[in-house]
């Protein structure tokens, strides 16, 4: 990524970000696989709301009952979807040059770290986490081992709501929070660089 190679003092609105977001098969890292890709950029501090990444996947194992619950994606309804090694080089063009954000990280980290390596693709060390972001802002208790719900932080900071559990539409809500929780964290006074968006998401 040529941006994480750069001057990370400037500026926040400096650089170009993409918020994304995945559904997956279920969350058990070893067996269960990504089925859909939602990803969004944010360039010069604004949502763009054209131009946005999403795809389904085509999974080896189907969906659990369970995460059909949540997500609402169904064996069948991925059967004309495109196998992962087809869909990642699209979305890897998407956010090449681009800070990642995430709402808890980790979950995008582990599943996407794999099919991103089998294209000769890492998975960046750093990435700017709102969930990280909202519980130094205040908006979730730092003890309570949980992250807050994208939802629940959405509603908090009155913003809207996109299509939940669906993975464009989480990655919209993302982007909008991490926007508002910049814009909080400027307010405080200090200078928002990247730097110190990253050091916040640690």
């Amino acid at each position: 990524m040529k941006f994480l190679k750069a001057d990370q003092n400037k500026h926040w609105r400096s650089y170009e970000y993409c918020s994304i977001d995945i559904e997956t098969t279920g969350l058990n890292f070893q067996k269960d696989e990504v089925i859909s890709i939602g990803a969004v950029s944010i360039i010069d501090g604004r949502f763009a709301s054209v131009g946005n990444f999403y795809e389904e996947i085509s999974p080896v194992i189907k969906p659990s009952v369970s995460s059909i619950q949540v997500h609402g994606l169904r064996g069948v309804d991925l059967e004309s979807a495109l196998p992962v090694d087809q869909v990642i080089p699209a979305f890897i063009s998407k956010i090449s040059t681009k800070y990642l954000i995430t709402h808890a990280g980790w979950v995008e980290r582990a599943f996407l770290t794999a099919p991103l390596r089998g294209q000769g693709y890492k998975f960046p060390k750093h990435i700017i986490d709102t969930a990280a972001l909202a519980r130094f802002c205040g908006y979730a208790d730092e003890t309570s081992g949980h992250e807050p719900s994208l939802e629940f932080l959405a509603r908090k900071l009155n913003l809207p709501v996109y299509a939940p559990h669906h993975a464009l539409g989480d990655a919209m809500t993302t982007a909008v929070v991490f926007l508002a929780l910049a814009g909080e964290i400027e307010r405080t006074g200090e200078l928002l660089t990247v730097k110190r968006l990253l050091e916040l998401s640690q």
